[in-house]
């Protein structure tokens, strides 16, 4: 396309406005039309994207001519739907938030869609994008002599309140598993450079969200789990959850182990959530520790304030559309691509049936990806 992204912008709310955020510090990069049906969204991102056209449809967003690209950041269980609709009218580039669908059942219409979608689709996987977690997938192989034992560790707060609480039911979300943490299981396919086989999970609802009702739903999302993964390497990975830790040091800790040594990375929550009169928030931070000789190494991992203040993902969303515009200008490939986010998606119901069932579960990945 060698254009600079002129986006529209379905979906608008808190995701959706870190975004516009982040778009609006890429020189070239445009908002150029944005459809959120829910007026104090709508209210909120016209702040952040004030020459932005509002609309009142996909469809009146996708005739706009100025628009040469597409962000969808709505809820969940609208994805997969919203990118049919692209494929139905005008087939732009697109940058999808994770996850990519919600459901099993819904593997085939992803496989039609990608079959017939002739433009790139990128899923939006910022937890790559983050400096120390970068810096981690770099330098695992030449820290570790090739990773065997890979562990995630999320200690973090609640589920945020969304619009219409729809990030409460698993049936808009997928469950926590798929809506959280495809994110880990992206990074755990990313750095072992293999697919999983098998899956064992342990999972539930512990403390959080306990007797929330809506619409007379129940809120029924996890919030804490341990998954076991196989890799068809014969590599090993661990995720554990807790999201009713927000008191920890680090929210993300990622140790990676093999026959050289280890390397990690301590990844602070968002800025925004640590106390004033604690002093200034923690810093990111890898630490390399070889096995021969032995010496731990701490690398400080700063990141740009202006980043860590556009949003609650350690700079990695600029990150992430800096290079999606890259990708736009030099008719570059995605990074992040369908298969990898039907992977992740794929992971993570196993995982949710795994917990549900006591089982192990096979992983079945893209038709024809592996």
């Amino acid at each position: 396309m060698q254009e600079t992204p002129r986006y529209g912008v379905i979906g608008c709310g808190m995701m959706g406005q870190e975004h516009l955020r982040n778009i609006a510090l890429l020189p070239g990069s445009e908002v150029v039309a944005i459809f959120e049906p829910d007026g104090q969204m709508r209210r909120l991102a016209a702040q952040f994207a004030p020459g932005a056209a509002m609309v009142e449809s996909i469809e009146a967003l996708l005739a706009i001519p100025a628009i040469n690209c597409i962000l969808i950041a709505s809820p969940n269980d609208l994805h997969l739907s919203q990118l049919e609709t692209l494929a139905a009218i005008r087939p732009l580039p697109v940058l999808v938030e994770k996850p990519l669908f919600i459901s099993p059942a819904d593997t085939h219409r992803i496989a039609a869609f990608r079959e017939r979608y002739p433009a790139p689709v990128w899923v939006a996987m910022e937890y790559r994008y983050m400096p120390p977690v970068a810096r981690l997938v770099a330098e695992a192989d030449a820290a570790t002599g090739g990773v065997r034992m890979l562990t995630i560790r999320e200690h973090r707060f609640p589920f945020l309140k969304k619009v219409g609480a729809w990030n409460r039911l698993n049936r808009r979300t997928g469950g926590t598993l798929v809506e959280k943490c495809c994110h880990f299981f992206d990074l755990m396919r990313l750095i072992l450079k293999s697919d999983p086989v098998r899956v064992m999970a342990s999972g539930g609802q512990a403390v959080n969200h306990q007797g929330e009702i809506y619409g007379g739903e129940p809120a029924d999302v996890w919030d804490n789990a341990y998954v076991i993964v196989d890799f068809a390497s014969g590599a090993r990975a661990m995720l554990e959850l807790c999201m009713f830790a927000e008191g920890s040091r680090y929210q993300e800790e990622i140790s990676a182990v093999g026959p050289a040594g280890k390397i990690e990375c301590l990844v602070p929550g968002p800025a925004r959530f640590w106390p004033d009169d604690l002093g200034p928030p923690p810093l990111a931070q890898v630490i390399v520790s070889p096995r021969f000789p032995k010496g731990p190494r701490a690398i400080p991992i700063p990141i740009d304030p202006v980043l860590l203040d556009a949003g609650d993902h350690n700079g990695s969303t600029f990150y992430q559309h800096q290079r999606f515009a890259r990708a736009m200008a030099r008719n570059g490939p995605v990074e992040v691509t369908l298969e990898d986010g039907w992977w992740a998606v794929a992971m993570g119901a196993a995982a949710q049936h795994s917990a549900v069932t006591g089982e192990s579960c096979r992983v079945d990945g893209p038709t024809g990806a592996g």
